[in-house]
């Protein structure tokens, strides 16, 4: 009995996929960062007697040390990710690797195909990428291949959507 070697997916998501990646970091990154100083103002203006006078004294440090975080996951993350995110879809199987710490290894059976999804939010209009997703009635749901090129992403939602209709039509 000869074992298939899992090897990675042979195609990458667009390069405009770490813009967007890095947006959606810094927005995030920003929003929190906010909050944190909204916090720290008001541990250290508003007279609050409950919180110890360490909280007091280091409060104002939180938001610059998070705010510095969030720009080095900014910087790192995006690329990294793009590095990692890789898929391939063959004539009876999409696969899917995804993650950058912890990796996700996905192959779906096209004749297993219940819906096919392709979804572009604002910003990914913006950069020209979309979301393909496709969901099963297995108990893993979907695979989805993000920042994937918005042209090319609506013609494998169409093409797939006619492959798993021929795949099911055979089937039965």
């Amino acid at each position: 009995m000869t074992t298939a070697r899992l090897r990675p997916p042979e195609r990458r998501v667009s390069g405009r996929a770490v813009g967007v990646w890095t947006v959606r970091l810094l927005m995030g990154g920003v929003f929190v960062t906010l909050m944190l100083s909204a916090a720290a103002w008001a541990v250290t203006s508003l007279g609050w007697g409950w919180p110890s006078p360490w909280v007091r004294e280091y409060a104002p440090f939180v938001p610059l040390v998070y705010g510095t975080y969030a720009l080095a996951r900014a910087a790192i993350v995006p690329s990294w990710r793009y590095r990692v995110h890789r898929w391939e879809i063959a004539e009876d199987v999409i696969y899917t690797r995804a993650g950058w710490v912890s990796r996700t290894w996905q192959l779906v059976p096209v004749n297993r195909l219940q819906t096919v999804d392709h979804t572009q939010g604002w910003l990914e209009r913006l950069f020209g990428v979309a979301t393909l997703e496709v969901q099963t009635a297995s108990y893993a749901g979907s695979s989805t291949i993000e920042g994937l090129d918005a042209e090319e992403a609506r013609g494998l939602s169409e093409e797939l959507a006619v492959r798993a209709g021929a795949l099911r039509d055979d089937a039965t």
